[in-house]
């Protein structure tokens, strides 16, 4: 009976564990409660649950004729960076480039909304962690996961559990972060700004800009040049007309397959004796930090751009630089509406959104090449 007794996971559970299994159960509360990112917190919390069970094995090395755990191979993904960019392909299937291309100002707020990860970088330094720690850290700012945990898995593998469930949850609670920063930084004279309907960029403009954007962005931060190129390789597919079978394979079999696989890869890397420590509690704060400081930059600049001649800016759309599409997009257009309810920023603000997302590979191929 004792042996049997000691082949079950109860006789094996530690209170780490236990804690971690809790934190597990919120996530997915989270994502089907509050709707907080649910394609992603429900596997990352269902991930996180099966990793912290007892004698799962999921993890577990081959050794000699035995195999290895499931997600021992399945991290490889992770591990060979793999997926992140497989999602950016995804990605740029399904984004719309017209509104940047149209108003071509707002790339500025997208490299603006980039001060949250530098800024972090350094108070990340000054906590203790090393540069590549401080590095894969501030890449939160950006608020872009795949991102996240691709610099991760290049400069700091063992903060990926930690960084990923911090950029996830933070993308997620968008809507309540940036409000209030948005309002801080701004008047109401500002916010009521409107903003002139720009022309739609012609076909061949959107079929030319991918492949200049992949040139000029591999030939100036070639360690970004999985993420950039398989993001506007995605958006070729999207515009050139030729290719919808594929556009349509990547916007959703693909990128629905790699998120599932990818959230539950990070979630079994959420182990308690690797998360439950102190750094984790410091990789928290300091991901809120980098979003705010992300917000309050894109914000600032957009309030220097709203003062110069030319056609009119509103500040809020500063703050949809950051990578979170379309999310924070529809936040600056819901802030605008509280002061002019006949004010639409949607399309305005999606210029900079996915400028953010250009611009965050840029600042992790960056942060690579200084630091690997």
């Amino acid at each position: 009976m004792e042996a049997l007794w000691l082949t079950t996971g109860v006789a094996h559970l530690t209170v780490r564990e236990v804690a971690m299994i809790c934190v597990a159960l919120l996530l997915i509360w989270l994502a089907i409660k509050k709707d907080f990112e649910p394609l992603l917190l429900v596997p990352i919390g269902f991930g996180c649950l099966m990793a912290n069970l007892p004698l799962a094995g999921l993890m577990t090395a081959p050794h000699g004729e035995e195999a290895g755990g499931l997600f021992f191979y399945l991290f490889s993904g992770v591990r060979l960076e793999i997926f992140p960019p497989l999602i950016f392909l995804g990605l740029g299937a399904m984004t719309d480039f017209g509104p940047l291309l149209a108003n071509p100002k707002t790339l500025f707020l997208g490299a603006a909304a980039q001060l949250g990860v530098f800024v972090t970088f350094i108070g990340a330094g000054w906590l203790g962690f090393t540069p590549q720690e401080s590095a894969a850290i501030g890449i939160i700012g950006g608020a872009d996961g795949p991102t996240s945990i691709y610099l991760t898995m290049k400069l700091a593998p063992h903060l990926l559990g930690a960084i990923a469930v911090s950029a996830y949850s933070y993308m997620a609670l968008v809507p309540l972060i940036q409000p209030p920063i948005m309002r801080l930084l701004t008047t109401k004279k500002e916010r009521a700004i409107r903003m002139e309907q720009a022309t739609d960029a012609p076909k061949w403009l959107r079929v030319v800009f991918p492949i200049a954007v992949t040139i000029v962005g591999a030939l100036l931060v070639p360690a970004a040049t999985s993420l950039i190129g398989l993001l506007m390789f995605g958006n070729l597919l999207r515009e050139c007309g030729v290719t919808e079978r594929l556009s349509k394979s990547a916007q959703n079999e693909l990128i629905n397959l790699v998120t599932t696989i990818l959230g539950l890869c990070v979630g079994v890397s959420m182990e308690g004796e690797s998360f439950l420590t102190a750094s984790t509690l410091k990789i928290l704060a300091l991901g809120c930090a980098a979003f705010a400081f992300s917000t309050a930059g894109g914000v600032l600049m957009g309030k220097v751009m709203s003062r110069l001649p030319g056609s009119p800016v509103n500040p809020l759309i500063g703050a949809a630089g950051v990578s979170a599409v379309p999310m924070a997009a529809r936040v600056a257009h819901r802030v605008a509406q509280e002061e002019d309810p006949q004010n639409y920023l949607l399309m305005h603000a999606m210029g900079p959104n996915v400028a953010g997302v250009i611009g965050t590979a840029i600042a992790a191929g960056a942060l690579l090449a200084m630091l690997r």
